[in-house]
């Protein structure tokens, strides 16, 4: 199947509801009729709300940047009044928990006048870069349906790399937004710290790692919807530094010579870099260079501190404990045997065991890591840092599962995933594009870090990388 609105990113769909060429309910019935077709082979959306969606788009919009455009949100986060909200959870499932308010995240993708389609699945607690939960089954990579598609965000991504939707909701905790966008062949900008809202159920200061934004096809898309989803709400706990200009001022502004390091090895020595891989981000290397930056083999030596993973997975433990805790209180009844996976529990029952002296020394951690990264683009003096967004080409689905120890799938992540979850720590903004593929024919992301708060320098380097290699007709096997 094939319509004419699938090709287009959601920049342009808005522009064709401006002109009048289209109407948001057109745009909304072709959305539909695209997942439909194409969800039975692909499981990317778990919960329709395709009626309601109708009467949103037939009523009146917000005159936003994205007026009439369909998305979809990803289940975890982004909650809306009244939808279900599973998290990739059997517990949620199990007792049909719907929201019982509307994020701060939701009513800005509405106020930028989105057409609100239905929820992406999941992992459970968005735990794995793969998306395969019990309560929903796998969802399935839309270059090759026998690879895993990314997490957590990987429903959102299979739905915008397919074709059914031109843009959906991510987040980002250890690369959640950038992994799927790496497997999937799309642009996922983790934006900095305090640069959105979870708000008002969460913040950054009870979550230091997880911020939101968006999977996408187009840097223009990522920008603009990046200046729609940035306007704090009164009382926001961390405030990211308001940017001189609009985001989407900065596709196609000159970027002007820029100096980049790169990181072609495995920074936490937890596997080897796939030659593909690194061949993919030396290729985007030469292309910087003929393009006038300077490339160069360079990193923040904290990148490499062995004890970041033990770090990360102590606030990821300690934070899932409080999700359960969460999750408990809110549906008024505790989890019973089998209403969690197996790696979840095993993760909470380290989470519990955690002494508060740990998990402050976590936090001390996520501290320190950020003002020594911090240092190598303040005072060595450099703009971007270049390397792969993933160690490996997109996996065979059940990579991340040990029936027998399932603590080592998690472990098999750090593997798989070893440039992401760093900036997570310090809060860095970073994104994924879709420069490299495979010798089998399946998306690799190559990945820039800029400074805390420069969103507008990976932008400007993202949008001039897309003019000089675009990627915008590459379509995947599975396609509306």
């Amino acid at each position: 199947m094939s319509d004419d609105y699938s090709q287009l990113d959601a920049t342009a769909q808005a522009q064709l509801v401006r002109e009048g060429v289209v109407s948001p309910r057109e745009l909304t019935d072709a959305a539909i009729s695209r997942i439909e077709a194409l969800n039975p082979t692909l499981n990317a959306v778990i919960h329709e709300r395709y009626e309601l969606a109708r009467q949103q788009a037939e009523g009146p919009l917000p005159d936003g940047p994205f007026r009439g455009v369909p998305i979809l949100f990803k289940d975890l986060m982004c909650s809306v009044q009244g939808d279900p909200h599973h998290q990739g959870s059997n517990f949620l499932k199990r007792n049909n928990y719907r929201s019982g308010h509307t994020d701060h995240l939701a009513q800005r993708f509405f106020e930028a006048g989105f057409v609100y389609l239905g929820r992406t699945n999941t992992p459970e607690f968005g735990l794995l870069p793969t998306t395969e939960p019990d309560a929903y089954g796998p969802t399935k990579n839309p270059w090759n349906i026998e690879r895993a598609n990314g997490g957590s965000s990987g429903g959102s991504a299979a739905a915008v790399a397919s074709g059914m939707v031109a843009i959906a909701h991510a987040n980002d905790g250890g690369g959640s937004i950038r992994i799927p966008a790496s497997c999937n062949g799309l642009v996922g900008l983790k934006p900095s710290r305090g640069r959105t809202s979870s708000g008002p159920m969460q913040g950054h200061l009870n979550d230091p790692l997880t911020v939101e934004g968006v999977v996408s096809r187009s840097v223009r898309d990522t920008a603009t919807a990046l200046d729609a989803l940035s306007k704090p709400f009164p009382g926001q706990p961390v405030i990211a530094p308001i940017p001189s200009r609009p985001f989407a001022e900065e596709v196609g502004a000159a970027p002007g010579k820029l100096r980049i390091g790169m990181l072609l090895h495995n920074p936490l020595g937890t596997g080897e870099v796939d030659p593909q891989v690194i061949r993919e981000t030396e290729a985007t290397a030469k292309l910087l260079e003929s393009l006038g930056h300077t490339v160069e083999l360079a990193h923040p030596s904290v990148l490499e501190d062995q004890a970041i993973v033990g770090q990360f997975t102590a606030l990821w433990d300690a934070g899932l404990v409080a999700t359960i805790t969460g999750w408990e209180r809110a549906v008024g009844s505790g989890v019973q045997a089998g209403d969690l996976e197996a790696l979840t529990v095993d993760m909470a029952r380290d989470g519990y065991a955690l002494t508060a002296q740990q998990f402050i020394d976590a936090v001390d951690a996520l501290q320190s890591v950020g003002y020594a990264a911090a240092q190598w683009w303040s005072e060595d003096g450099y703009d971007l840092l270049l390397s792969p967004t993933l160690a490996e080409p997109p996996v065979p689905l059940g990579t991340f599962f040990n029936a027998e120890a399932p603590i080592l799938g998690f472990l098999r992540a750090a593997a798989f995933a070893p440039f992401c979850a760093g900036f997570n720590l310090t809060g860095q903004p970073a994104i994924s594009l879709p420069l490299g593929m495979s010798d089998e024919g399946t998306p690799i992301g190559v990945h820039f870090a800029a400074a805390y708060g420069r969103e507008d320098v990976l932008l400007r380097v993202a949008a001039q990388l897309e003019s000089a290699a675009p990627w915008a007709d590459r379509r995947p096997t599975v396609h509306a």
